[in-house]
């Protein structure tokens, strides 16, 4: 249920921004808007304003929007409210009233971003976890419980890391963009601080998912080797280990964090998924002893891994990340641009075949995020919707003939031809525009199937 909420109380948002923008540059322009409405299909509920002349509508398929205007190559208008339709707006006036709509999505995301930047986001600490073997964080030399105090891709200046969400998006985007990174570490903070180069521009980056992140070896933040939660019936049960142990080695190796124990665990079984045992070395309170575990097999991805059946490792130290009202601001429209300008590379990357189209999603796995993103708290939610708002925005301005952009694409050639596009011209390119939309559309839709299936 909270799913279905979530998903509808965002759709609804983000199409309402959407067309708010349409409606209110083309009243700002004189233009004569005759319905305003979120969704298509049969009205569930209708009002007018007093004195306007617009007809304000919900309907039952929320899966879009659309804002009415009088305009003569819709209907016949009258001789005295001409000047009101839309089609005899000069042309500065018609691209405005287009381009509003994506731009309402980006000030939302804007003003989100400005909104959580303000009140502060608890997140992990910048410390890193013992980077994955064979990765490009170990060969470059990071350990477990090294603190990232500054960060710089190729050719910028040093930026310092806050959190280790600001630290993975960062990371993202260097990734996606071919660039190798510098990391300034140290053992804690702000003491004896080391540079580290990640080289990101080895990678073969096609899709942004969470084997990127095990290629570059950084996927969790320190956590101590500390045993949670034992589940009954489990090889942790068995073995007698208890929430609370703090797990000090393995097998005689040592035991530096939460994500090299689970490291070890994974390892516990063989090839053909014989489980091993092992010796952990164990303190619960003052006192130190030593457990047998056998690790439970369990095929993944057509490789054997280890499960002890309790949660390992202990909750990340946090700090709250906040800025002044200015401050925040700025980081909502640099936020912003950042996810616009990543979002259409990722966009020209698909085209030419460098990336993977499976980073295409759709409404599910939209609606599958905004019951994540709402379950996990409102700051979290506005982060969803102010990357959903951005990718409505950036999507919507695409030089499709059937979304904003194209139209935007139509009057561009007016304003450098100085005549409009023939209405044969107008036919086939909306129809060739449907086509190609749809098309995004079902990968989208298949992407979203496969990707809940999994």
């Amino acid at each position: 249920m909270l799913t279905i909420v979530a998903f509808v109380v965002a759709l609804g948002l983000l199409i309402a921004v959407h067309e708010y923008g349409h409606y209110r540059v083309a009243v700002a322009c004189g233009v004569k808007v005759l319905r305003f409405s979120i969704g298509f299909g049969k009205p569930l509920m209708s009002w007018r304003r007093k004195g306007s002349p617009t007809e304000f509508v919900v309907c039952a398929l929320p899966l879009g929007g659309y804002v009415r205007m009088l305009d003569e190559r819709e209907a016949p208008v009258d001789a005295s409210e001409r000047h009101l339709a839309f089609n005899t707006q000069p042309l500065r006036s018609r691209a405005a009233i287009v381009a509003a709509g994506p731009a309402a999505n980006l000030l939302l995301a804007v003003l989100l971003y400005a909104v959580v930047n303000w009140t502060g986001v608890e997140e992990p600490k910048p410390v890193l976890s013992a980077p994955l073997a064979g990765s490009v964080a170990e060969r470059a030399g990071i350990k477990g419980g090294d603190w990232v105090v500054q960060i710089a891709a190729t050719g910028d200046q040093a930026e310092e890391v806050q959190s280790f969400e600001e630290l993975r998006w960062h990371l993202t985007q260097a990734a996606l963009s071919s660039e190798d990174v510098t990391l300034w570490v140290s053992p804690r903070e702000g003491a004896g601080a080391r540079p580290v180069v990640l080289p990101l521009s080895q990678l073969d980056v096609r899709e942004a998912d969470a084997s990127l992140f095990q290629r570059i070896g950084i996927t969790a933040p320190w956590s101590a080797p500390v045993v949670g939660e034992v589940m009954e019936g489990g090889a942790a049960a068995a073995a007698g280990l208890q929430s609370g142990d703090l797990v000090r080695s393995v097998d005689d190796a040592p035991v530096s964090d939460g994500q090299s124990l689970r490291t070890l665990i994974r390892a516990g079984v063989g090839p053909e998924g014989q489980p091993r045992e092992q010796r952990w070395t164990v303190e619960r309170g003052a006192q130190r002893m030593v457990l047998m575990v056998k690790p439970e097999p369990l095929q993944q991805d057509g490789a054997w891994i280890g499960r002890v059946g309790a949660y390992i490792g202990a909750a990340p130290e946090m700090t709250t990340v906040s800025h002044g009202l200015v401050d925040s601001v700025i980081q909502g429209v640099v936020r912003t641009w950042e996810v616009s300008w990543l979002t259409l590379k990722m966009m020209g990357r698909m085209i030419i075949g460098e990336a993977s189209v499976k980073n295409l999603s759709g409404p599910l796995t939209i609606a599958d995020y905004a019951g994540k993103s709402a379950s996990l708290g409102i700051t979290s939610y506005l982060l969803f919707l102010a990357l959903i708002s951005v990718s409505l925005g950036v999507l919507n301005l695409l030089p499709l003939p059937v979304l904003d952009g194209g139209h935007l694409m139509y009057y561009l050639w007016e304003g450098v031809t100085g005549r409009s596009v023939s209405e044969v011209w107008m036919e086939r390119l909306q129809r060739g525009g449907v086509v190609v939309l749809m098309a995004l559309m079902s990968v989208a839709l298949f992407n979203d199937v496969v990707r809940l299936a999994g």
